[in-house]
């Protein structure tokens, strides 16, 4: 853990948010077990570090591009709660209008350009943004989530390179949680470390720990520094693991139940972050039962507005699939 001051106030900030992502994903996972909701659900619960620790130092004009596994994403970068839990429900007061559901939240309001189902499928839009604000001389980043598996494809190569070539404002992070759905990264991918690929396209290449919050901070400050001022991408490999299966539902066949513990009770990064702020005596235990009880009074809050929020007219599923006469 980063050694680094902090505050009472930013520490219970970030807590929040990752307390806020964690408790979302579980009340997600519980109510699609029961049938509740539509599509299906990719859980980030275990990765919250990344998604916080990254949006924390972007700016609400500052865009990024997100996964299957987006939600968390989504709520660092600052989407209302009612709009996100509205859109998974399949509601016209959803983010998308519930059009979307949870593969594909997005708040162009708040620079999240969206999830995607499409594996690797945020490569080009991120490069494009960052394309779009440096020929229009804006002061934006853009960030790109993406999962090891999507490292591997001909998208990844194909933004690296143009990144590269333009100099582009482009934060690549791979949340790196050691599987491609199902399978394992030591089976698929030739490196061990993705960040050494940077080289290859003249960009900087980073490699840290993803479950250690401080670290995710501090290695977002010098690529977004790095990008504000002209210097071009970096790809940052942030190595974290994920809680639940690739989707909720995954019997999980393709790694061990002791590995998956080891994982909880050693790395998991609220747990860590909450030791190293208490330890600090930067905040309290009572301080971190408040925020955890606020942040569950707002899932609840959430969760009955999307409940009780109508469903879209069906007399509009045509709309926004073609465009309109005359327009």
């Amino acid at each position: 853990m980063d050694s680094s001051p902090l505050d009472r106030t930013r520490a219970i900030d970030l807590l929040r948010t990752m307390e806020t992502i964690r408790a979302f994903e579980t009340r997600i996972e519980a109510l699609f077990k029961q049938g509740l909701l539509p599509g299906f659900v990719h859980s980030c619960a275990g990765q919250e570090a990344i998604a916080t620790g990254v949006c924390s130092r972007l700016d609400r004009a500052d865009c990024i591009t997100s996964t299957h596994r987006g939600h968390g994403h989504a709520i660092a970068k600052g989407i209302e709660l009612d709009a996100i839990f509205a859109e998974l429900y399949g509601k016209a007061a959803g983010a998308c209008g519930g059009r979307g559901g949870s593969m594909h939240v997005a708040d162009f309001s708040i620079g999240m350009l969206g999830a995607n189902g499409i594996v690797g499928g945020g490569f080009g839009i991120a490069v494009g943004a960052a394309f779009a604000a440096r020929y229009q001389r804006r002061e934006q980043v853009a960030v790109c989530f993406f999962g090891d598996g999507a490292a591997n494809k001909g998208t990844f190569h194909e933004a690296l390179n143009f990144a590269g070539v333009h100099a582009l404002p482009v934060v690549f992070v791979c949340e790196n949680n050691r599987y491609a759905q199902f399978t394992a990264a030591s089976r698929t991918t030739a490196v061990a470390d993705i960040s050494v690929r940077a080289a290859a396209y003249g960009i900087e290449g980073d490699s840290i720990d993803g479950n250690d919050l401080l670290a995710v901070i501090d290695a977002t400050d010098r690529a977004v520094a790095r990008a504000r001022s002209g210097g071009g991408a970096t790809l940052i490999n942030m190595a974290t693991y994920r809680h639940s299966g690739h989707y909720v539902g995954d019997a999980e066949q393709y790694r061990s139940r002791e590995e998956v513990a080891a994982s909880r009770s050693e790395q998991d990064p609220i747990q860590r972050f909450t030791a190293h702020i208490v330890a600090a005596g930067v905040v309290t235990e009572s301080e971190i039962a408040d925020v955890r009880l606020a942040v569950e009074a707002r899932i609840d809050a959430a969760q009955q507005f999307a409940e009780a929020a109508p469903f879209p007219d069906p007399a509009t599923a045509m709309r926004d699939v073609f465009t309109e006469a005359g327009s």
